[in-house]
């Protein structure tokens, strides 16, 4: 019985060593949610139940400044930081930001159909973000592999496969400094909302209708 009890704290031992030493990811995975289309019903019961809702996500890696500043950068290098030697930026960090949405939605006069799609964003300067999202086929990093047409991060990124583009507000004067990148659903009704992402001092918002 003692014999058992030793091992027994040596396999604890050893087990709360080998978690205290696996380390973290850089860019921890992220997601944001948001339902639309449904509404509150009362039921036989009294009690409200929310019916007919259709899901929007979002899934990311959430980077964080790690005592950066100006992580956007300023004048002709704006936004060269974040992407990375990529043409556009892929609003986080890793592989592709990924948006899914159950219900068709409508983004800068532009119809979404339901479905996967990547979502980047083309920094043109700290007053103009434009929203993408495209269906480029999504690849895996493949170290020592070429791979020139799947979209890897924002890598390889080809604008023949953008479903959509929207001009988003971008504000760039926030009080609170935000050490972690953020994206997150605003103002969502039943049949509108908003897309935003926020790091550091910056905000940027995209309208989306429901159709």
């Amino acid at each position: 019985m003692k014999r058992f009890g030793t091992t027994a704290v040596l396999v604890l031992a050893t087990s709360v060593l080998l978690c205290a030493r696996q380390e973290r990811p850089s860019s921890p995975p992220g997601s944001a949610s948001a339902v639309v289309g449904g509404e509150w019903i009362k039921n036989t019961d009294g009690n409200a139940v929310y019916q007919g809702g259709k899901w929007i996500e979002v899934n990311y890696s959430r980077p964080m400044l790690r005592q950066r500043t100006n992580i956007f950068g300023t004048g002709a290098d704006y936004g060269e930081a974040v992407r990375a030697g990529a043409p556009v930026w892929r609003a986080g960090a890793n592989l592709t930001t990924v948006f899914r949405t159950e219900v068709p939605l409508v983004f800068g006069g532009t119809t979404l159909p339901p479905g996967e799609y990547g979502l980047l964003v083309d920094l043109k300067s700290s007053t103009e973000w434009t929203l993408i999202l495209t269906s480029q086929p999504r690849g895996q990093p493949q170290p020592g592999a070429s791979n020139p047409t799947d979209l890897v991060g924002a890598a390889n990124y080809n604008p023949k496969f953008d479903v959509a583009r929207a001009p988003m507000q971008v504000d760039s004067k926030a009080a609170a400094r935000l050490d972690q990148l953020t994206i997150y659903f605003s103002d969502v009704t039943r049949t509108s909302g908003k897309l935003a992402i926020a790091w550091e001092n910056t905000v940027a918002t995209v309208a989306f209708t429901v159709r």
